[in-house]
């Protein structure tokens, strides 16, 4: 295990005439840390390429599944021209990125559930 500090983050409602920096935004606190990744051994990446295959099997295998077809319903009325992200079972097409992540995750979790 990594050399970790637990760090209490205040997580409130902000007014409008209040000033809110990004520096003091929980996503912002989460981008520093999510960037800062250390070095990792050849298991780990061997395993995180484990992983990917499999959840894209699994997603591949869900995609006539009814809940998955909805979640990718749900994202197509999403729609993006530019910088969007794509579906499992759906390439070219670009949809706004936090719904894209909603329906490929629907995909992988459907047959996947036990993890």
């Amino acid at each position: 295990m990594g050399n970790y500090q637990l760090e209490k983050h205040l997580v409130r409602t902000y007014p409008s005439k209040e000033p809110f920096y990004k520096e003091q935004q929980l996503a912002y606190k989460l981008a520093l840390l999510a960037s800062n990744v250390p070095a990792i051994s050849q298991p780990v990446k061997e395993m995180v390429i484990n992983r990917i295959i499999d959840n894209a099997s699994v997603a591949v295998a869900s995609l006539n599944r009814s809940t998955v077809i909805h979640a990718r319903e749900q994202a197509l009325a999403h729609h993006r021209r530019e910088r969007g992200a794509t579906l499992f079972g759906l390439p070219g097409i670009l949809v706004d990125a936090q719904w894209a992540a909603w329906a490929n995750g629907t995909a992988v979790r459907e047959l996947d559930f036990h993890d």
